[in-house]
């Protein structure tokens, strides 16, 4: 597998170079080459007629820049392969001879591709060995020079190997498509769903018999989990802790509702504008889009059929990880081989709120785990609503009704940890938008409440 970038020439080029494209530019000029997983595929960057000068830094913004030409140049990117090549040198006070003819000498060329080790340990070891190669290969040679500084993650990525969940979710058409909640009699046709309100004292008004939902920890049965991701806002409703009177950064809130931006849920009452820890900038490192002092609701999938205890665990979208050995599902004992663990969080920015491992599931701590609510229900997010429903049903939800504060640093942790995994989770780095609380006809009767701590 090749690293994906996307080659955007900023400065000297103003423009985005995709697919096959070709430019030019003056002596002095910088270009810099943006690496972006949703961009264009480029497996090799080709310097030639340049003696190039590496530099390796490891930082959350991954990019190539060179800089300091001292001869005109030439760029072309054709199926993936990005040659720098030099052209007229800049001036004969540089002991250079003026002359535009081009020289292939000095040819270095390095390969971007996924590491076994990280991403860090790769390029810095491939960038010197191109280095020395051009020193060694043209000792007599005076070429014009390049400055290259590579930026790029030092998160630890696991070996490449084969993903048995890969494309495993359920093909539309399959009996999963989502349908409509009522009939036009007004009946439901369809089961419970999900996020429901957890709230003291509420019940659902559908009735439900069927196979009933795991009240004991997950860690305690044969389920692991399969994924994590998060919602803007709360997706279940939790009187008093996450409602439609919850608070958050409101200017954020307008922009987000006027750019159209993924629907916003319920949330947290514990926002404070004149307290830093709600407000101040958090450098987010790994995470997209996030905000301090807003609320999210974390969900962990989990699942009997999960690639458990390997390297595939983790998986993106979540339905690859839950159906990765489909076999052992029983459908009629849904609720007792696929679940969800739901914890509703305000982020803030204190480091006396950091909790590692995130991504393994659901923090029990004190009063986190300790207020429960379990239930039956289904998938979520806005492709559902009141009218169209999820067919992912019936399954065990196990949700904390109380809000509790983080840090941004441990959302970023658990974004690092996820990049590192070996399937490609980085459509899940972001906040999903929030499906609108079910209709209490929707919602199963069987809500329990109990304690997950020890």
């Amino acid at each position: 597998m090749k690293l994906i970038l996307t080659i955007a020439m900023q400065a000297l080029l103003g423009a985005s170079m995709t697919g096959s494209a070709f430019a030019v530019g003056e002596c002095g000029s910088n270009l810099t080459t943006d690496i972006n997983a949703k961009g264009a595929m480029v497996t090799d960057l080709k310097i030639d007629g340049f003696k190039p000068t590496f530099t390796y830094v490891a930082s959350s913004e991954s990019k190539i820049m060179m800089e300091d030409f001292t001869a005109s140049f030439m760029t072309e990117n054709v199926d993936g392969v990005m040659t720098v090549t030099a052209g007229e040198t800049c001036s004969s006070s540089m002991g250079m001879g003026s002359s535009g003819s081009l020289s292939l000498l000095g040819l270095s060329t390095f390969s971007l591709g996924y590491p076994l080790l990280s991403a860090g340990a790769f390029l810095a070891k491939e960038f010197v060995f191109a280095a020395a190669e051009s020193d060694e290969s043209h000792d007599n040679c005076d070429l014009p020079t390049v400055k290259v500084t590579i930026y790029t993650s030092d998160i630890m990525k696991a070996p490449a190997g084969d993903n048995p969940c890969a494309g495993t979710k359920p093909a539309d058409g399959g009996g999963f498509d989502n349908s409509a909640c009522f009939a036009d009699d007004g009946t439901v046709p369809v089961g419970p769903q999900a996020g429901a309100n957890v709230s003291d004292g509420y019940t659902g008004l559908m009735e439900y018999n069927g196979t009933e939902p795991i009240s004991k920890p997950y860690y305690e049965t044969d389920l692991c989990p399969v994924n994590v991701h998060w919602h803007l806002g709360a997706e279940h409703l939790s009187d008093g802790q996450f409602d439609a009177d919850g608070y958050g950064p409101s200017d954020i809130e307008h922009r987000r509702l006027a750019s159209g931006k993924e629907r916003k849920g319920n949330l947290c009452h514990h926002y404070k504008e004149d307290d830093s820890k709600f407000t101040e900038h958090y450098e987010w490192k790994h995470c997209l889009g996030m905000e301090v002092g807003q609320t999210y609701e974390v969900h962990w999938p989990h699942s009997k059929a999960g690639a458990c205890g390997t390297p595939n665990q983790y998986q993106s979208p979540f339905y690859d990880g839950v159906f990765c050995h489909g076999s052992k599902l029983t459908l009629s004992n849904l609720p007792q081989e696929v679940g969800v663990q739901a914890q509703v969080f305000t982020i803030v920015n204190d480091e006396s709120y950091f909790y590692p491992d995130l991504i393994r599931g659901m923090i029990v701590d004190g009063e986190m785990g300790a207020d429960m609510a379990i239930y039956v229900g289904s998938t979520t997010g806005t492709s559902r609503n009141n009218e169209l429903c999820s067919m992912y049903n019936p399954i065990t939800w196990q949700v904390d009704r109380t809000c509790h504060m983080i840090s941004a640093s441990s959302f970023d942790r658990m974004c690092g940890e996820m990049k590192a995994q070996r399937d490609d989770m980085s459509s899940d780095l972001h906040a999903h938008g929030s499906r609108i609380t079910v209709d209490d006809k929707l919602a199963a009767d069987n809500l329990s409440i109990t304690s997950h701590t020890p």
